[in-house]
C-alpha cells in the first residue's frame, strides 16, 4: 500500500471516527429515554428505543441531552440554526454568542425536557436574546446562582460537550479551554468544567486513533491539585459495574457510570459499542444522559460506520436531524482549521 493511499484510508478512518461522535450520543440517548428514572433494568433485560420516557418520545427520538449538544456542534460548524449567527467559531466571543443563542431558540422552540439549572441560567438571559452579549449574560447568572450556593454540578453540561472533542483535533490545552468555557455557560461549578475536560480530551484523543486513553490523560490537563481526586472516581469506575454509580444527576457519578460501562464492557468495534451502551442505560436513573455521554466517547472510538444499522435508521430529533446529519456535522466540525474557531 502506498503512503498516499494509506494516508487517505486514515483520513476516512478519522472522518468515520468524527461522524460518530453526534450519532453515538444520539444512539445513546435514545436507547436510554425509554427507561429514565424508571425500575432499573436487570442484566437480561435488553434495552431498546422505544419512545415514551418522560416527553413522551417517539421511538428513536433523543432528548435534551443530544438537542442540547446539536446547539453547540451547529454553532461552531457554522451552520444556519434558528437565527443563530452564522459562521462561528469555538471559543471566540462571537462563536459563544452563537451557542447562547442555539440554547435559548432551543429552549423556547424545542425544548422536550430541560434541566432546573439550565432552566434557571436561560431565563436569567432569556432579555439579552438576539443581542451581543448574550453568552456573559449566561455566564454571570450561572456564576451568580454558584456563588449563592446553589447546586451547580448537575449532568447537564457533561451530557452535551462531546462535539468540543472535535474542534481542536491537535490542540488539548484549547480543547481544554472550550470544554470549561461551555460548561460555564450553564454550570459554573468547577467539578463540571472538568469532568468536561477529561470527557473531550477522551473524544479527541479517541477521534485521532488513540483508543480510549485519553479520558485518563485529560487528568494532565485538570489543576495539579484536582488530579488525584479523578484518578480515584475512574479507578472506581473501572473496578464496578455502571448502576453503582447511582443516583447520577450529580456530574461525577454520571461521569463514572458513563466511563464503567465503557471500561468494564468486553468487546470490540460495532460489539462493544452496542454493548456498552446497553450497559450504560442499565445503570438506571437519568439513563438517557449516561448513555448519550458514554455514545459520544464509544463512537469516537469505534466511529459512525459500528452503529447498528436499525439505530442509525431510527434515531432522529429536533431540530429535525436524522443519523446522516449528526454525521455530516461531526464530519464538518473535525474539518475545520483552528482559525475558524477564533470570531
Amino acid at each position: 500500500m502506498s503512503d498516499s493511499h494509506r494516508a487517505r484510508e486514515q483520513e476516512q478512518e478519522r472522518l468515520d471516527r468524527s461522524a460518530g461522535v453526534l450519532l453515538g450520543a444520539a444512539c445513546g440517548d435514545a436507547l436510554g429515554v425509554p427507561y429514565e428514572f424508571a425500575a432499573r433494568l436487570g442484566p437480561d433485560t435488553r434495552p431498546e428505543m422505544a419512545g415514551g420516557g418522560l416527553g413522551p418520545y417517539r421511538p428513536g427520538e433523543y432528548s435534551d441531552d443530544t438537542q442540547m449538544a446539536a446547539c453547540i456542534a451547529r454553532a461552531f460548524a457554522g451552520a444556519p440554526y434558528a437565527g443563530a449567527a452564522e459562521g462561528a467559531g469555538a471559543v471566540g466571543g462571537g462563536a459563544l454568542d452563537a451557542v447562547a443563542e442555539n440554547f435559548l431558540t432551543w429552549m423556547f422552540e424545542g425544548a422536550s425536557d430541560i434541566g432546573n439549572q439550565t432552566r434557571a441560567v436561560l431565563g436569567a438571559a432569556a432579555s439579552k436574546r438576539g443581542s451581543p452579549g448574550v453568552a456573559e449574560a449566561m455566564l454571570a447568572a450561572a456564576r451568580e446562582r454558584y456563588d449563592a450556593g446553589v447546586p451547580s454540578a448537575g449532568n447537564g453540561s457533561l451530557m452535551r460537550t462531546g462535539p468540543i472533542g472535535l474542534c481542536f483535533p491537535d490542540d488539548p490545552q484549547r480543547t481544554a479551554a472550550a470544554a470549561r468555557l461551555v460548561s460555564r455557560l450553564t454550570h459554573a461549578d468547577p467539578l463540571a468544567e472538568e469532568a468536561c475536560v477529561l470527557w473531550c480530551e477522551g473524544v479527541r484523543r479517541a477521534v485521532g486513533g488513540g483508543g480510549f486513553a485519553g479520558v485518563r490523560a485529560g487528568l494532565d490537563l485538570l489543576p495539579a491539585g484536582r488530579r488525584d481526586h479523578w484518578a480515584a472516581r475512574l479507578d472506581e469506575a473501572e473496578q464496578a459495574p455502571p448502576h453503582a454509580f447511582s443516583p447520577n444527576g450529580f456530574v461525577v457519578p454520571a461521569l463514572q457510570a458513563a466511563w464503567s460501562a465503557v471500561a468494564t464492557t468486553q468487546g470490540e468495534g460495532g460489539d462493544h459499542l452496542a454493548a456498552a451502551l446497553e450497559n450504560a442505560v442499565r445503570a438506571g436513573d437519568d439513563t438517557d444522559t449516561v448513555a448519550a455521554i458514554a455514545g459520544a466517547l464509544l463512537g469516537a472510538r469505534w466511529g459512525a460506520s459500528a452503529v447498528p444499522p436499525r439505530w442509525r435508521a431510527s434515531v432522529h430529533g429536533w431540530p429535525g436531524l436524522s443519523a446522516d446529519d449528526l454525521e455530516d456535522v461531526g464530519r464538518t466540525l473535525a474539518s475545520l482549521p483552528d482559525s475558524a474557531l477564533d470570531s
